[in-house]
């Protein structure tokens, strides 16, 4: 069974020392969904939101919160961040939200991409909410996570 690296010899919460690991470029991708009322959904499409353009203010909030990913949970390292790009797409069902981020650095960036696509969601929620009460936020996902030396 593999170790949690959060966690010191006595199962106490630790920041993992990263220090001696080799600086690389590291990317990642994730992606989200969040089911919306067929009223919700025109008026995104329609851009008749009252509290304006949906998509466009939930990819901001996405790049804003993937940037503040170290902030918000505890034992996650700042990094240098070179991109995130945060994609929301109306579909069928709902807002489709898809993050890439990039960074150089001695750990990873998949933490950045998640909280990107969440904190997208979560703005999608909060600018439909007084329309529709019984959104869904679903299928969080990390895609992809690479590593490559310099």
């Amino acid at each position: 069974m593999s170790k949690l690296s959060h966690t010191d010899a006595n199962g106490k919460a630790n920041m993992v020392d990263v220090g001696n690991k080799p600086v690389q470029k590291r990317t990642a991708a994730a992606r989200g969904h969040i089911k919306i009322s067929d009223e919700a959904r025109k008026l995104i499409q329609e851009n008749n939101n009252k509290k304006g353009d949906v998509l466009t203010i939930a990819e901001i909030a996405g790049i804003q919160g993937g940037k503040r990913t170290s902030e918000l949970i505890p034992l996650c390292h700042p990094l240098q961040i070179t991109k995130i790009d945060v994609k929301a797409k109306l579909d069928d069902t709902g807002v489709e939200i898809t993050s890439e981020t990039r960074c150089i650095g001695q750990t990873g960036i998949e933490m950045e991409a998640l909280t990107a696509v969440s904190v997208a969601l979560l703005t999608v929620y909060d600018m439909c909410k007084a329309v529709d009460k019984n959104m869904i936020i679903e299928e969080i996902t990390l895609l992809k996570k690479t590593k490559e030396d310099i």
